[in-house]
């Protein structure tokens, strides 16, 4: 590491609507305090997080850098030339943990390169805290991102995955457009054994979180209505 260049701070932020001091330990509202550069995927929504983290923090003093899939790849190094300046820059995401499912790993990652020092942040992290609360195995497991939206290859891969966690006692992670989640846990129950337990982790951190683990079949019997709601499902086939 370079000791007279700035560092880059991972800042995370709440998963949704909520308190940010509810989530967040008082070591990223002092960070955010002592900040004024950032990278962020959206500038709206980190202003109004940062906001809310930081009442009475100057939006006026802020300098940030868009990071999504619209950059110019070629500018991110020059989102770091602050570091390079002695002055640390700070790494904000969207939901939950940065470089995580998330566009701020290229960043991360050219840091690295370039010897600037990389300091995570503790915060909410969907997919682990999906896991933990999950009773599969927290000793393996992967999370795979979105699954192919073609019905077929979407069967397929969910197959694919079954496979994997029967064979390697691995269990498996993913996601959906919010908006689609209804009808993805309807074919998921209807693609998997009736005995592979599916997860359902939904809205965590919120006050309307819900976190059931219970077979494919016993899903069959149930209600529950995700539509546009941030969820995450895990399988796992003994």
């Amino acid at each position: 590491m370079n000791d007279t260049y700035g560092k880059l701070y991972l800042i995370p932020t709440t998963l949704g609507d909520t308190n940010p001091l509810h989530v967040l330990p008082i070591t990223v509202k002092n960070i955010i305090d002592q900040l004024d550069i950032y990278i962020v995927e959206n500038e709206k929504t980190a202003r109004r997080d940062i906001k809310k983290i930081c009442p009475t923090k100057e939006q006026s003093s802020l300098t940030l850098f868009p990071l999504n899939k619209f950059t110019d790849t070629n500018e991110l190094p020059t989102y770091l030339e602050p570091c390079k300046n002695g002055l640390n820059v700070g790494l904000l995401s969207e939901a939950g943990c940065p470089g995580v499912a998330d566009p701020g790993a290229d960043i991360v990652k050219l840091a690295h390169e370039n010897n600037i020092k990389v300091v995570p942040l503790v915060g909410p992290s969907s997919i682990l805290m999906a896991m933990m609360s999950s009773g599969m195995n927290g000793q393996s497991f992967a999370f795979n991102g979105y699954l192919p939206i073609d019905k077929g290859e979407r069967k397929q891969e969910i197959k694919r995955l079954e496979r994997l966690s029967y064979e390697h006692n691995q269990s498996q992670l993913f996601i959906e457009t919010p908006y689609r989640n209804n009808k993805f846990l309807e074919d998921l129950c209807n693609t998997v054994n009736g005995n592979t337990d599916i997860c359902v982790a939904c809205d965590i951190t919120l006050p309307s979180e819900y976190i059931k683990t219970m077979s494919a079949n016993d899903w069959k019997k149930n209600n529950v209505d995700l539509h546009k709601r941030p969820t995450l499902f895990i399988i796992h086939k003994n």
